[in-house]
């Protein structure tokens, strides 16, 4: 059962999130995702077999630029996970055709993503789902 994720839910993303996410604290994510399920432009879905939520998947509407896109708005794919014992079951597809049915009750004619350039799992999954490469970027920071 996939499930539009809800403010109680949170705790339950944040447990998630962190797996994936693990440069931040649950606590955080947990803050996060209250914010973000009471958000109009943003949804989380929850993957639950047998009432354990095994996954989750964050979708937001984007009005900036977003790189290889010609329209705006455009629906972008924030985040999927699925615990590794669940995985290769199709639960991930799943997560992001609810997404993408989202973003298209959202009026977007795009859906966009993105992934570590290093994180071949994701560029794999992006590329099954019928995702096209747009651009390849190395980002750069300094102390000032």
């Amino acid at each position: 059962m996939i499930k539009c994720a809800a403010k109680s839910e949170a705790r339950i993303l944040a447990e998630l999130a962190i797996q994936m996410w693990s440069d931040h604290t649950v606590p955080d994510l947990e803050k996060n995702f209250e914010d973000l399920t009471q958000s109009d432009q943003a949804v989380c879905f929850i993957k639950y077999v047998d009432n354990i939520a095994v996954g989750f998947a964050q979708c937001q509407i984007r009005t900036d630029y977003v790189e290889g896109t010609e329209t705006s708005p455009v629906g972008y794919l924030e985040g999927i996970f699925i615990v590794e014992t669940y995985r290769h079951k199709g639960y991930a597809k799943e997560l992001l055709m609810e997404c993408e049915k989202w973003v298209k009750d959202k009026k977007c004619s795009e859906f966009a993503s993105d992934c570590e350039l290093d994180n071949l799992d994701s560029y794999r999954f992006h590329m099954a789902m019928g995702f096209e490469e747009a651009n390849r970027i190395i980002c750069f920071r300094k102390n000032l």
